[in-house]
């Protein structure tokens, strides 16, 4: 995706590579990508400006039936020759508008990404945020799962995977990993190098800069991929072709992928920790004469996070798989603590010279929208910029110990209710798409308190 590309540039585009049909993508409220396909009896340049209609009533968490008309405006920034498709295709990234006042739809998480970028310029404090995210994800073999009303089950098996050390094979080469060992062995351990390294390579294709690709802690498939930092609408943007492309990479090659936080018991689940720096042009504003090197906006900008994060964790972690990950002993923070390159707290500095210093929170899951953990976290930093808030001391020990300044939510049900109560998170996303996300939260912890579970039945079913 080039910065730049304009309405003529996709028009070229779509000469130049024999494009015969046009993909129209946007994300709803969980952060799915949804997508509808034109002809090229449909494509103009106009529709960059005019959109094009579509019926948002069958959109989870959107428009109602008797006022479903919506339009999508596709940017041509995000042009990219979907290599999926069978047919040669040009994907665009859509931002949502009503179709009668044109004004931002408030449930459009790339346009909550737009409105948060703008409420940084007009601050005056930065111009540019920054984001730089290490997502986390398990490459299976093969997943099952079923649950009816008498019975319920779930498996996900990898070759890699250590249950399978006596598996018939023909032959079984051994080689597998055991848990929390797969940070990070070479071949043939780490059987996954040349996928992984395929999805690296058609990332950058799509203008996704990649800096590192590596296996992660747990075993079975588990992966990271790190995207360069961009600001924070592109990175929206680059996530969600990220997610799209590795998914399919692993398809093709007879794979799935899942960005589900915790697949696995007993072994580390997938986060998808992010860095932070603000900027003003060529400066970056982190770096400072304070504490470990730090400006007194950053420390600020930290102060904001924490005092907001239960809030955040609504957004940051939308699903009750989120929690199972926030446990500690498994890579995941689990207290309301920051520290200089320390990995058991909620909020890491990196402060290793003036255009490397930023702040890297380790609570966002994978499963997470993007658009709306990123502009949640730069509205609670702004936050803390603007009252000054005073920043309590930094943990130099075991963050997963220091309980001083209390925990991350536990549950779901205990986020959502801290995001109840939250101005800042009302401030940036806007009341009404605040109070609809709260409600399709509670309706998902209402739903998940009802099934029956193996470990009910192997707890109590003899209970006397």
């Amino acid at each position: 995706m080039v910065k730049d590309k304009t309405a003529s540039d996709v028009s070229k585009m779509i000469k130049d590579k024999d494009v015969k049909l046009i993909d129209f993508k946007f994300t709803d409220l969980l952060g799915t990508w949804q997508h509808f396909t034109t002809t090229l009896t449909e494509y103009n340049e106009e529709i960059f400006t005019d959109g094009l209609g579509f019926d948002g009533s069958s959109i989870r968490g959107w428009r109602v039936i008797n006022a479903s008309d919506m339009l999508v405006i596709p940017d041509p920034a995000t042009a990219w020759i979907d290599i999926f498709n069978a047919e040669p295709t040009l994907s665009l990234i859509c931002t949502i508008v009503d179709p009668i006042t044109r004004e931002p739809y408030d449930r459009d998480p790339r346009g909550v990404a737009e409105k948060a970028e703008a409420y940084l310029k007009s601050t005056g404090i930065a111009d540019t945020a920054f984001f730089g995210p290490e997502a986390e994800f398990f490459i299976f073999d093969d997943v099952r799962f079923s649950y009816d009303g008498n019975s319920s089950m779930h498996r996900v098996d990898s070759v890699e995977g250590h249950w399978n050390s006596a598996r018939e094979e023909f032959p079984n080469l051994g080689y597998k990993i055991r848990p929390k060992e797969g940070y990070f062995p070479v071949s043939p351990m780490d059987s996954l190098q040349d996928i992984r390294n395929e999805m690296c390579l058609e990332l950058e294709r799509a203008g996704i800069a990649i800096e590192r690709q590596h296996h992660e802690v747990a075993t079975a498939g588990q992966a990271e991929i790190d995207i360069r930092f961009a600001p924070l609408k592109r990175m929206g943007d680059s996530l969600q072709y990220y997610k799209y492309i590795i998914r399919n990479v692993a398809k093709k090659h007879n794979k799935t992928v899942t960005f589900m936080p915790k697949p696995l018991f007993a072994d580390n689940g997938s986060g998808m920790h992010t860095h932070i720096s603000l900027w003003n042009g060529d400066k970056p504003l982190f770096a400072g004469n304070g504490y470990a090197g730090l400006s007194d906006l950053a420390l600020f900008f930290i102060g904001g996070i924490l005092k907001h994060a239960p809030a955040l964790t609504c957004i940051t972690n939308p699903t009750t798989n989120s929690y199972k990950r926030l446990v500690e002993g498994a890579w995941a923070p689990t207290t309301l603590t920051w520290g200089i390159d320390n990995r058991t707290v909620a909020l890491r500095v990196l402060s290793g010279g003036n255009k490397s210093c930023r702040l890297e929170t380790r609570v966002i899951g994978s499963d997470v929208n993007p658009y709306l953990a990123m502009a949640a976290a730069l509205a609670s930093g702004l936050y803390g910029i603007k009252k000054k808030l005073k920043l309590q001391q930094a943990t130099e020990g075991n963050g997963y110990r220091d309980f001083t300044h209390g925990t991350i939510p536990t549950t779901l049900h205990e986020a959502t209710e801290a995001m109840k109560e939250s101005p800042i998170v009302k401030e940036i996303l806007g009341e009404k798409f605040t109070n609809h996300f709260v409600q399709t939260r509670e309706w998902e912890w209402r739903q998940h308190l009802k099934p029956v579970t193996d470990w009910e039945m192997r707890r109590y079913f003899e209970i006397i």
